[in-house]
């Protein structure tokens, strides 16, 4: 188990106190200047970071009532671990999403072979078509090293993630709930083989009820662990949209099986493939989607070579309008050899793409 930082301690803390996410939290900290100066914030700075009363309160509450070590110790002796959103462990691809969750609690581990996954989602109630597939596309993506990814759910995410572990693979749950909480209860036993070659994920505190409201943000964090998410029937108000939704926001891959127009499982996946989702006939639809030899490339370079200064510079004026590289170096006064450079290094850790020759836009 991955040793906690200090850094950690905070973000649990936080991640204890309702009503201060990810959003708040950033504020509170641009303003204090750092992570823990945001913990200790008085009433003056909480509300000068537009921390409302309620929120400010809680904190203020919390501080007094926690114990931040003992909290992480009794995830420690729980086999639980707690990843703050700086520490060097959390999943790389879910830190690139708008708005990642500060704190992610892992039962049982990650391993670097997870950046490598894809999601697979799809109706509580699937067809024997929908079974049958589910189960192929898991199990063959497992035998080839993807990582699964899925919620745990009755049908299709419960198909996926058995097919996965049946195939000698590895999966991850993402839950509405606590780790030590896993939902539903005809999954319970699910959940614990999953920890054997696998984890559950959650950013909910332990103890947390499943109850209706944890599932979208649940949703968000499974198309965030993943590098593309594939559904599997899906009605025309089916849960897995929210997931879709969430991916594409993400700049994720979204793939659909095709099935009977007849059939109202499959009304939610053949519009996905009308508006233009690729339609997946085989496993080999999803491998060549994700481009698997140049995500990993990248992902290998992002951990392996830190963003230099003039990196940074250059990537702060790239977002999703496509910007020419000579513009890019006029404002911030970098020789167009010295922008040239930082854009192909840029390039090649996966941070931004060239929509058009010389124009860059951020990935994602």
């Amino acid at each position: 188990m991955a040793p906690q930082s200090n850094q950690t301690r905070y973000y649990l803390g936080f991640n204890l106190v309702p009503g201060i996410g990810p959003a708040r939290l950033g504020r509170l900290i641009e303003y204090c200047g750092s992570l823990e100066a945001a913990w200790h914030a008085d009433d003056f700075a909480l509300a000068a970071a537009g921390i409302d009363g309620r929120s400010s309160a809680a904190l203020i509450a919390a501080r007094g009532r926690l114990d931040l070590d003992a909290e992480l110790t009794k995830l420690t002796r729980a086999g639980i671990t707690a990843l703050g959103l700086e520490d060097p462990a959390y999943p790389a691809l879910l830190r690139q999403i708008p708005g990642a969750p500060p704190l992610i609690y892992v039962r049982d581990a990650l391993i670097p072979a997870d950046e490598r996954a894809v999601a697979i989602v799809g109706t509580r109630n699937p067809s024997t078509y929908g079974r049958e597939v589910a189960i192929r596309l898991a199990g063959e993506l497992a035998a080839a090293g993807i990582t699964i990814v899925s919620g745990l759910a009755l049908g299709i995410d419960a198909l996926a993630h058995r097919a996965a572990l049946d195939a000698g693979g590895r999966t991850l749950a993402v839950l509405g709930s606590g780790v030590d909480r896993p939902y539903p209860l005809q999954n319970r036993r699910l959940a614990d083989r999953i920890r054997t070659a696998g984890a559950l994920i959650s950013d909910f505190p332990l103890g947390t009820a499943p109850v209706a409201a944890n599932f979208p943000p649940r949703n968000r964090i499974i198309s965030g662990l993943a590098l593309a998410t594939v559904v599997v029937e899906a009605g025309e108000r089916s849960g897995a949209l929210i997931t879709v939704e969430f991916a594409l926001e993400q700049g994720r891959d979204v793939l659909a099986v095709p099935g009977s127009i007849l059939a109202a499982q499959n009304v939610g996946t053949n519009r996905l493939i009308r508006n233009g989702a690729q339609p997946v006939l085989g496993v080999q639809d999803i491998l060549a989607a994700l481009n698997i030899d140049q995500v990993v490339a990248q992902q290998s370079a992002r951990n392996e070579l830190p963003v230099e200064p003039a990196e940074a510079l250059v990537l702060e004026q790239i977002n999703a309008e496509p910007r020419h590289s000579d513009e890019i170096g006029r404002a911030i006064g970098l020789s167009a050899a010295e922008t040239s450079a930082a854009l192909v290094t840029l390039e090649l850790k996966g941070f931004i793409r060239q929509s058009t020759p010389f124009y860059y836009v951020r990935r994602g």
